[in-house]
């Protein structure tokens, strides 16, 4: 029997005491889902009080808010579906839930954890991630820390980046001392609050490489990187292709444009990344080759259609590639649509499980013969 009634009386009782404080869910049922927790908390929206949950996922947060009634409906479904356990932080005492493998639900009673009630505030300030002189030396804060007007958007880039790399980390395997390698790193901005943040802050033992075409940006990046006392930190001036360092731990292509993404892939599946990280640019390969073929769907009539169409087959064709070589894959949006349409990070996290390699090739061949697609430039590296 399914038997939430106590958790349902013991929130209304939080409620109708004013002593709630919190409830979070744990112990995930697989952690395949990417979500280790749920937490929940009461907010005023105009006045009026609502659950909010934040869904934890280890790659970024999903918030949604939720009437009373509709927040209970909610809890009993992920217990059900989704965790093991959670617990009701009140005032007057902590209330533990488990539920079995049986679906049996039973109850645990503890003091309280809290004297005093979270802020009840929608509007919570997030933490700053980004930190140190470097963003100066990058002009994205002027002499007194202060974030330049025009660099606000590129700020926020780096502290949403840091905390996608926050998430994978933790469901990631990696040895003590880390070689991460930043293909297309451009103006390194992203990579130097990835140096700062993994080694000043989290104190990693990691060595972070940038590569770029562009002498004159790794000039000036090696400059920076100088100037900041960030020792393991380098940038080289030479094409994707050409990097020969079979030793990479971490993967990082972001924005590396059309098959640059690719070769970069191609690197890291080589050396065996533990973690492959790209945020894909633009996608001409595939588009080239289905110039002029006649296009059976509806949804490839019109041209704007048929371009996001082509990306997204041709993102989706480098997952399953990913998956083929033993990855767990993700695809989310990096940065929201406000400030690029180039906003999908594709992530791979090395597995130890089992893949069918025939089914996911069915996969694979199944959208080129769908699209008439010769090839996908990644599988003719591999």
């Amino acid at each position: 029997m399914n038997d939430f009634q106590q958790l349902k009386d013991a929130l209304h009782q939080s409620l109708s005491s004013q002593n709630f404080v919190k409830l979070t869910l744990s112990k995930p049922i697989r952690k395949s889902d990417g979500l280790p927790n749920v937490y929940v908390r009461l907010i005023k929206i105009k006045d009026e009080e609502k659950f909010q949950f934040t869904y934890r996922y280890t790659t970024n947060d999903k918030v949604k808010n939720y009437t009373v009634s509709e927040a209970i409906a909610e809890l009993e479904t992920l217990l059900l579906e989704n965790f093991r356990a959670a617990t009701l932080f009140t005032l007057e005492n902590d209330l533990l839930v488990f539920v079995s493998k049986k679906k049996k639900v039973s109850y645990k009673k503890n003091a309280p954890s809290f004297q005093n009630k979270l802020p009840d505030s929608h509007d919570k300030p997030k933490d700053r991630i980004a930190s140190g002189n470097y963003l100066q030396h990058l002009g994205i804060t002027d002499k007194n820390g202060k974030v330049i007007h025009k660099m606000a958007d590129k700020y926020r880039q780096i502290n949403k980046y840091l905390e996608i790399i926050e998430g994978l980390l933790k469901s990631t395997k990696l040895p003590q001392k880390i070689n991460i390698v930043d293909m297309g790193s451009g103006k390194g901005y992203l990579t130097f609050a990835l140096y700062d943040y993994l080694v000043n802050q989290k104190k990693y033992n990691a060595t972070v490489t940038g590569i770029e075409l562009r002498e004159g940006l790794v000039n000036y990046c090696n400059d920076i990187a100088a100037k900041s006392a960030f020792k393991n930190l380098s940038f080289v001036a030479q094409p994707i292709q050409d990097y020969d360092n079979n030793k990479i731990d971490i993967l990082i292509a972001l924005h590396a444009c059309d098959t640059a993404t690719d070769d970069a892939i191609y690197k890291g599946l080589s050396a065996k990344a533990s973690l492959i990280i790209c945020a894909p640019c633009c996608h001409k390969q595939i588009r080239q080759q289905v110039k002029g073929k006649e296009q059976e769907s509806p949804l490839l009539k019109y041209g704007i259609f048929k371009e996001r169409q082509f990306e997204m087959v041709t993102d989706t064709i480098r997952a399953l590639i990913l998956e083929k070589y033993n990855y767990n894959t993700k695809v989310f949006e990096f940065i929201s649509n406000e400030h690029t349409r180039k906003n999908v990070m594709l992530v791979g996290t090395k597995s130890s499980k089992k893949v069918d390699v025939s089914k996911v090739s069915n996969k694979i061949e199944g959208i080129k013969e769908a699209y008439q697609i010769e090839n996908h430039y990644l599988e003719t590296l591999l």
